[in-house]
């Protein structure tokens, strides 16, 4: 990665004082206009989880705007990803999440599916459990159905209709709800931009959070899907409490802090 100015020099991070190291994150942040979690801990020669740590200060301070994966500046509008992107993004995390998902699932169930590479990666890891049988599951992701396509009639999928969104391939309202409010579920498998013990979990598309809502609410069991780079985010759609969440799944490198947080919360939390 090319050296940002300002940058102190390699492994000198921690000497730095953290005033004098959230100052100079923040002038970077506002010349780049985003900066990953990771870019940074490189750039200052610190621990992601120390980045973390300052970004949380930053942004209590207004001084810049914590996002999915990293931070922008303050006032800048989010942009949401679009499924190819994001699919680039944390994919052996994610498959190590969707294989643990499939495994919590088992034959003669019904699923909810929602969007997005990680609840891909669950309906990856589900197709090749060649033990389950007789799966009905329901999703609002077109690319996700087709994926699963090839298991009729082991698997019978259910697909709910509704305002097609091309960055995630994603169906919403209006006729989605009126699929999602007439069935019920043994166990939903829900996506998210962010999980923070506070602020629940969150979604940068409001459309799509509301379908979210309507999953959650119509599973017997809440299983959120988030990798470590989303824990202690917030983003601007609310989808649940997080005493509306059974279990979060997620990968190795996750802040321990914001995992006791949710633990204590009434989680249960898994690390895949």
């Amino acid at each position: 990665m090319t050296d940002f100015p300002l940058a102190p020099a390699r492994g000198q991070g921690d000497a730095m004082p953290a005033v004098v190291r959230r100052e100079r994150m923040a002038d970077l942040i506002a010349a780049r206009g985003f900066l990953k979690v990771s870019d940074l801990s490189e750039t200052f020669g610190v621990s992601e989880v120390t980045v973390r740590s300052d970004l949380a200060a930053l942004d209590d301070g207004n001084a810049i705007r914590r996002v999915h994966g990293g931070a922008v500046p303050r006032g800048q509008r989010v942009r949401e990803a679009s499924f190819e992107t994001s699919l680039e993004a944390s994919a052996l995390a994610k498959q190590a999440i969707g294989s643990r998902a499939a495994a919590l699932v088992s034959s003669g169930q019904s699923v909810l599916l929602d969007v997005g590479t990680t609840a891909l990666a669950v309906a990856q890891a589900l197709a090749d459990r060649a033990d389950l049988e007789d799966l009905v599951i329901i999703t609002n992701g077109l690319n996700i159905a087709l994926e699963l396509e090839a298991q009729i009639p082991r698997f019978t999928i259910i697909v709910t209709g509704g305002a097609l969104r091309p960055l995630q391939h994603s169906l919403v309202h209006p006729l989605a709800r009126t699929v999602l409010e007439q069935v019920h579920a043994d166990i939903a498998f829900i996506g998210c931009n962010g999980v923070d013990a506070v602020a629940g979990v969150t979604n940068v598309n409001l459309p799509e959070a509301e379908v979210k809502q309507l999953m959650v609410s119509s599973a017997d069991r809440v299983v959120v899907l988030a990798d470590a780079s989303k824990l202690g985010q917030v983003s601007l759609g609310s989808v649940c409490g997080i005493e509306s969440v059974d279990v979060l799944l997620t990968n190795e490198g996750a802040d321990a802090t914001v995992l006791a947080d949710l633990a204590a919360g009434g989680v249960e939390v898994v690390i895949a």
